[in-house]
């Protein structure tokens, strides 16, 4: 009698979805199927299109496991911050972005670019990656104002004009990181960019305003250089 232990169904999906990023960062989208993620996870031929019927159905599984991979690295960071705006440097905010630029994390940075690119032609996975978006920006928001001294006393829109710049820088960030580019390379040096641009943003006289939807831009003030 075989008495090996029957697959998980819920972990099956993960190992697959696993096998899946690793094939998109290795070969871009076009490199994925089903096939190729059967060999890549070791398993029988035809067990990625059972649990994926079609292509765009393993990408949108793909984008979700990616957000749960991704919320959970940040998660551990407000999970573990004390809310004083005094947590020693460097600030793990800056050690989960700079991971995301090394082995084994770098794979999953190359894998959700290469899934933002194919989400312009499929809008159920630019949903999903919306959805995970916004989670990100709302855990990242938390973080941004626990991390910061006095954050808790900042207005909302300052908050949201920090947090929409420094995800900005951080995502550029990323995308360097994809393309082999270390043109920052540690915890501690991310932590004094990032320190420079919200002492930029609290200095200005725009803070609040900064990130406000196009078309909305306030006048530049009447002693400004032009």
């Amino acid at each position: 009698m075989d008495k090996r232990r029957k697959p998980n169904p819920g972990e099956r999906r993960r190992d697959l979805c696993d096998a899946a990023i690793q094939l998109l960062a290795d070969d871009g989208t076009k490199g994925l199927s089903h096939l190729k993620v059967d060999r890549k996870a070791g398993v029988p031929d035809g067990t990625t299109s059972f649990y994926f019927r079609t292509r765009s159905a393993l990408l949108r599984a793909v984008a979700e496991r990616l957000a749960e991979l991704d919320l959970a690295d940040l998660q551990s960071v407000a999970d573990d911050s004390d809310g004083r705006g005094d947590n020693p440097s460097p600030s793990r905010l800056s050690q989960v972005v700079i991971r995301s630029g090394n082995e084994p994390q770098l794979f999953r940075t190359k894998a959700r670019y290469e899934l933002t690119m194919q989400a312009a032609r499929d809008p159920a996975l630019a949903a999903i990656l919306q959805r995970a978006t916004d989670e990100f920006t709302k855990l990242h928001r938390e973080i941004l104002v626990q991390l910061m001294p006095h954050g808790a006393d900042l207005d909302p829109a300052v908050v949201e004009d920090l947090s929409n710049v420094t995800l900005t820088f951080i995502n550029g960030l990323l995308v360097r990181f994809a393309h082999g580019d270390r043109i920052v390379d540690t915890p501690e040096q991310l932590d004094g960019i990032l320190s420079a641009v919200a002492a930029g943003i609290l200095r200005s006289p725009y803070q609040g305003r900064l990130t406000e939807t196009a078309g909305q831009r306030p006048p530049r003030p009447a002693t400004a250089i032009g």
